[in-house]
C-alpha cells in the first residue's frame, strides 16, 4: 500500500495539468460538429492545444513517475524517465519491430506494438528511473571515467536497464494485447451481461493502459461489431448499436463528479482550496469532454480499493443501459458535448433518460465513496498522511547549534544513522518513522536524547514520543539527512546532558519533557499537584484505563480523562495557548505557574480532518479560566469509529496528578 500510496503522489503532477487539456479538446471538436467543418480554425487551434497534452499522458506519467517515486525528487530523475520511454517506445515501435522481424510491410507487424504509448509502459520506464536515480545516484566511477560519475550515470543505466525491459516487453506484450482481444470476443456472447463485463474490465485496466485493446474488440471492426463507426454513420442496428457506448454517459458526465465532490468534502479543510481546485476542474473535463483519467488517476493508486467500486459502479451503469431501450454513442467519449451531438442521430434512443441515470449515480457515488473514505480512512487528494496540520507559513527550518538540531542529531544516531531510516514524519507529539532495520534503534539513546518513550507498531514501523515541538525536530533531522543543515559541531552535540530522574513517590521517575531543550527534566518546576478547573463536562477516569498506551503509560506526562457529557472545551486555568490544533482535536496550553497541559479530544481524532470541531481561539492568545477553547460533537466522533474520552495531562511529568476545583 505505500508504494501504490507513493505511485499515486508521483501521478498529481502530471494529472493536474489534464484538465484544461480536455476542456480545450472537447470544445475543438464541439466547435468542428456544431460548424460542419473539420477544419474550422478555432475548433481546430483548441483542439490541438488540448491533444498536444492528451496525446502524451503517458510520457508525462513516464516523468511523473520518474520524479515521484524517488526518495527525493530530482530533475535528473526526470531526465532518466524520459530517457527510458523514448528508448522502449522506439525499439516497440512497429517500424522498428518490422526489420527486427525481417518483414517487407509494417502492416505485417502484430498490431499490439501499434498500441504500446501506453500508461502500462510508460509505469515501468518511469519506475526503471525511479530506482536508478535511487541506487547510483552517488556512483562512484575511476578517475578517467569521473565525468559519469554520480547523477550523470541515472540516464545511461536507465537507457540499459530499458533495453532489457523492451527485450522482454517484445515477447509478452502481443501476449498481453492479444489476450485481451480474445477476452473481448468472448464476452461479446454474454449480452447484456457481456456489456457489464467490458465495463468493468475497461475501468479496471485504464490504470495500464490496456484497456484499448477491449476498446477494439466492441468499438471497431475487428470482431464484426464496430460499435462506435457503426453509430456515427448511423448504419448499425435500432436498439443494438450503442449499447457498448450508452452507460458510459451517466457515469462520465455525473458519477465520477460525485465522486469528486465526496473527495471535496472529506478533505483536510486547510488542503480544501488546493484540493478543489483540482477537483473542479478534473470533474468539469468528465462532464462536459468525458475524459476522466485526470479525475481516476487521482485516487486509483491512492485507494485502489475504492477504483475498484468505481470499476464495479461503470460494469452495472453499462449493464443497465444496455438493458434498457436506451441508446447514445459518442466520436470523442462519454461527455456532455457527445451527447448532444449525436441526440438526433437517428440510432439514438431515449437519452433524455442519460440524465435521470447520470442523476442516480451522482448521488450513489457521493454517499458511496464518502463513506469508504471516512470509513477505512482512505489517503485520497487533501487527506494525505495521518498528521497534523502545521502552519504552512511558519519558518521551522532549525540552524547552527539551535536545539532542535542538536535533538535531531542525537535522534539520527540513536536511531542507527541517517542511512537506516527509510521515510520520516510527524503527527500531534510523536515521530512516525520507517527504519530499514529496527533492531538497530537504541531506545535508551533516544529517551537521553529527549524521547519521552517509544512505539513499535510493528514491521519496519517505529515511533518517536517527543511532545509538541516535534514538527521542528522532524524538519532538522530531513535536514540534517539531506545536508540543507549542518550538523553540530561534537561538543555541542554532546551538551544535551542525559536527563536525571526527578525524586518522586513510589519510585516512580518522571519521563523527560515532552518539549526538551538543552536543559533536564531535573531543571524544570515540579508539578506533583496541579489543581484547575475542569475543562470539559463529564465522568473522570483514570489515566491508566485510557485505551491508548501513549497516554496510559503516561509517556507525555501524567493526568487524568474525562469521559466527555457536554460539547466544549474551556479554559481550565489562566495562561497562553501554544498549541491550537487547526483539526480541533487537541489544544496546549501554558498556564500561567509554568505548567503546560494538554488536552486531546478523543483518541485519533486526528484522522477526522476538523470534522465535528470547532476552533474558537488561536495559538498565542491570552486565556482566562472558562473560556471556550474547542467545541466538539461527540456523536461525530463516536460516528466516525473514534472513541470520545478525553485525556488531560501535564507534558513532560509522568508523576503529575490533577485536582479539578
Amino acid at each position: 500500500m505505500k508504494f501504490f500510496q507513493r505511485l499515486g503522489r508521483s501521478l498529481m503532477l502530471p494529472v493536474a495539468v489534464l484538465p484544461v487539456a480536455s476542456i480545450f479538446s472537447g470544445l475543438g471538436y464541439w466547435i468542428a460538429g456544431a460548424t460542419g467543418d473539420p477544419n474550422n480554425i478555432i475548433g481546430a487551434f483548441l483542439a490541438a492545444a488540448g491533444g498536444a497534452l492528451i496525446d502524451n499522458i503517458p510520457l508525462l506519467f513516464a516523468i511523473g513517475v520518474a520524479i515521484g517515486m524517488p526518495k527525493k525528487a530530482d530533475g535528473v530523475a526526470a531526465l532518466a524517465g524520459l530517457t527510458s520511454w523514448l528508448t522502449v517506445t522506439t525499439l516497440l515501435k512497429p517500424e522498428t519491430i518490422m526489420k527486427f522481424q525481417g518483414l517487407s510491410d509494417v502492416a505485417q507487424v502484430d498490431p499490439a506494438f501499434s498500441k504500446v504509448n501506453n500508461v502500462f509502459v510508460a509505469l515501468i520506464c518511469g519506475l526503471i528511473a525511479a530506482w536508478s536515480f535511487d541506487k547510483f545516484k552517488d556512483t562512484k566511477l575511476p578517475d578517467f571515467l569521473a565525468f559519469f560519475s554520480g547523477k550523470r550515470s541515472v540516464a545511461i543505466i536507465s537507457a540499459l536497464l530499458s533495453l532489457v525491459a523492451a527485450l522482454v516487453l517484445m515477447f509478452v506484450w502481443p501476449l498481453v494485447f492479444g489476450g485481451l482481444v480474445a477476452f473481448g470476443e468472448w464476452m461479446l456472447t454474454l449480452g447484456p451481461v457481456g456489456a457489464g463485463l467490458y465495463g468493468f474490465f475497461n475501468r479496471l485496466l485504464i490504470p495500464l493502459g490496456l484497456h484499448h485493446a477491449l476498446n477494439a474488440v466492441f468499438w471497431f471492426d475487428i470482431a464484426g461489431v464496430n460499435d462506435l463507426n457503426n453509430f456515427l454513420a448511423g448504419t448499425g442496428t435500432r436498439g443494438v448499436t450503442g449499447q457498448y457506448m450508452t452507460g458510459f454517459f451517466p457515469v462520465m458526465m455525473m458519477g465520477l463528479p460525485g465522486a469528486a465532490l465526496a473527495m471535496y468534502v472529506t478533505s483536510k479543510p486547510s488542503k480544501k482550496k488546493a484540493t478543489g481546485g483540482i477537483l473542479i476542474g478534473a470533474a468539469f473535463a468528465a462532464f462536459l469532454v468525458g475524459i476522466t483519467e485526470p479525475l481516476e488517476f487521482l485516487f486509483m493508486f491512492l485507494a485502489p480499493g475504492l477504483y475498484l467500486i468505481h470499476a464495479i459502479f461503470m460494469g452495472i451503469s453499462m449493464g443497465v443501459t444496455a438493458a434498457l431501450p436506451v441508446r447514445s454513442g459518442f466520436g470523442f467519449s462519454g461527455g456532455f458535448i457527445d451527447l448532444v451531438l449525436q441526440w438526433v442521430n437517428p440510432l439514438a434512443m431515449n437519452p433524455w433518460a442519460i440524465f435521470l441515470m447520470g442523476a442516480m449515480w451522482f448521488v450513489i457515488y457521493f454517499l458511496v465513496f464518502r463513506f469508504v473514505i471516512l470509513k477505512w480512512d482512505l489517503k485520497t487528494p487533501g487527506r494525505g498522511a495521518d498528521e497534523d496540520e502545521t502552519d504552512d507559513e511558519s519558518d521551522s527550518q532549525a540552524t547552527g547549534a539551535d536545539k532542535y538540531v542538536l535533538t535531531a542529531h542525537r535522534f539520527l544516531e540513536a536511531l542507527g544513522g541517517k542511512s537506516n531510516i527509510d521515510e520520516v514524519e510527524n503527527c500531534a507529539t510523536r515521530l512516525r518513522l520507517s527504519l530499514n532495520d529496527v533492531s538497530l534503534a537504541d531506545e535508551q539513546a533516544l529517551k537521553a536524547a529527549g524521547a519521552t518513550g517509544v512505539m513499535k507498531p510493528g514491521g519496519n514501523l517505529y515511533q518517536v514520543i517527543y511532545g509538541l515541538n516535534v514538527q521542528f525536530v522532524k524538519d532538522a533531522m530531513e535536514g540534517l539527512m539531506d545536508g540543507s543543515i549542518e550538523p553540530p559541531a561534537r561538543a555541542e552535540a554532546e551538551s544535551i546532558a542525559d536527563p536525571a530522574p526527578v525524586a518522586s513517590t513510589e519510585g516512580s521517575a518522571a519521563a523527560p519533557a515532552a518539549s526538551p531543550a538543552a536543559t533536564t527534566v531535573a531543571d524544570k518546576p515540579e508539578f506533583a499537584l496541579v489543581r484547575m478547573r475542569q475543562p470539559l463536562e463529564g465522568a473522570i477516569v483514570p489515566l491508566e484505563d485510557v485505551p491508548d498506551s501513549t497516554f496510559a503509560e503516561r509517556l507525555l506526562g501524567g493526568g487524568v480523562a474525562i469521559d466527555p457529557s457536554g460539547n466544549q472545551v474551556v479554559t481550565p486555568a489562566a495562561g497562553v495557548v501554544s498549541q491550537a490544533f487547526p483539526t480541533g482535536h487537541a489544544v496546549a496550553l501554558t498556564l500561567d505557574d509554568g505548567a503546560e497541559v494538554l488536552i486531546h479530544v478523543g483518541l485519533d481524532t486526528v484522522k477526522m480532518n476538523g470534522k465535528g470541531f470547532t476552533v474558537r481561539v488561536k495559538n498565542g492568545d491570552r486565556v482566562v479560566a472558562g473560556q471556550p477553547l474547542v467545541d466538539f460533537d461527540r456523536s461525530a466522533i463516536e460516528a466516525a469509529g473514534y472513541k470520545a474520552i478525553t485525556p488531560v495531562v501535564i507534558l513532560g511529568h509522568a508523576d503529575s496528578r490533577i485536582e479539578f476545583v
